[in-house]
């Protein structure tokens, strides 16, 4: 007969050891419940080829599709890009010398179109070799004071002048707000016609309406008293828009859009849109064209160069095909990871047949 050694099969329970006075302690162990202990039925795939091949077939099927249709809607924006810093050259160097901030320099660059840009049309201007991304110029600008209220820290150097008035706005951002003003003319029968632009609705909701507010007061210049306008700048903040009162100070539309930096260091900022009314009503026609540019802001010391571009808008947004590469790369490789399973497969199989035999 089988003997079995006395205590190994058996299972002890210790009981718990409390002393005098001494509470019991709630156990933590989880509910004795379905969810808690992880039991919930679940799905569990059988993974196959013959369910994940069609899936790497499909989804490379649908991203080339999208990609094809992005890349083709990008290359049917209209874009016209006039670079003009050789053609205002003596301005740039009239800019050079400090001395002159406060004169003005103007130059004139004419182009034609050789084709009617219809529909909604861009103006933006563009900056090459401007390297916004930099850790102290991204931080060197102060929200709170943006919303109006009594603030101007983190903003250095740019904070305030030496005799303590500080600067408004504060920070190295708006000391460097581009401050370039480009007119476009249309010349018809010796006769220059200028395009009327909308200098409002530009930017986005949110920052018009949430991020940017004015000092509370009854009108702009004693909101703004005791302050400076930024070294850099010709005008103060409440007077940025002689045209239009409700386009100054904070919520200045320029400003709103500048105070967006961007993270690569050649961009374009949108700038102004063409107002379609009278013979722009249905966009530019071709024809011959003027840019007058109140030369401004400088970019020789740090080798820049600058732009202005015309340009449409499609459903997809504007020019950039990144997004449409993008897919069309995704789309190749999910293609091409599928032929690469089949392949395998097939080998695979065949090696079995083989050895089944």
């Amino acid at each position: 007969m089988r003997r079995e050694r006395s205590g190994v099969n058996k299972q002890y329970s210790f009981p718990t050891v409390r002393t005098q006075g001494e509470e019991t302690r709630p156990s933590r162990c989880p509910d004795n419940s379905a969810f808690k202990q992880q039991k919930l039925p679940a799905w569990k795939p059988q993974l196959s080829t013959a369910t994940v091949l069609p899936g790497f077939f499909l989804t490379g099927a649908f991203c080339l599709a999208v990609g094809v249709c992005l890349i083709l809607s990008a290359n049917s924006v209209r874009d016209v890009q006039i670079d003009y810093s050789d053609k205002c050259s003596d301005c740039s160097k009239f800019r050079e010398n400090s001395s002159n901030w406060n004169k003005e320099c103007h130059c004139s660059v004419n182009f034609t179109l050789k084709e009617d840009i219809l529909g909604d049309v861009f103006m933006y201007y563009g900056l090459q070799n401007f390297y916004q991304n930099h850790r102290r110029y991204v931080i060197s600008r102060s929200d709170a004071q943006l919303l109006g209220r009594n603030v101007n820290s983190y903003c250095a150097p740019f904070t305030a002048y030496r005799n303590g008035t500080p600067m408004a706005p504060c920070g190295a951002i708006a000391n460097s707000m581009f401050n370039d003003t480009i007119d476009l003319f249309y010349n018809l029968n010796s006769s220059a016609i200028q395009v009327p632009v909308l200098k409002t609705g530009n930017s986005w909701w949110t920052d018009k309406n949430v991020k940017f507010r004015n000092p509370k007061s009854y009108n702009l210049s004693s909101a703004f008293a005791g302050t400076a306008r930024p070294p850099y700048w010709h005008k103060p903040v409440y007077l940025l828009d002689e045209e239009d009162e409700r386009n100054n100070g904070y919520v200045n539309e320029d400003l709103i859009i500048w105070m967006r930096v961007s993270a690569f260091a050649t961009f374009r900022n949108l700038y102004r849109r063409v107002k379609r009314i009278r013979q722009f009503a249905d966009g530019l026609p071709a024809g011959n064209y003027t840019f007058r540019i109140a030369y401004n802001f400088p970019v020789t010391k740090f080798k820049g160069r600058k732009h202005v571009i015309l340009s449409t808008v499609v459903w997809s947004g504007g020019s950039n095909p990144f997004l449409g590469i993008a897919y069309v790369v995704s789309g190749t490789a999910a293609t091409l990871t599928g032929f690469v399973i089949t392949a395998i497969h097939l080998k695979l199989r065949k090696k079995k047949t083989y050895f089944q035999k």
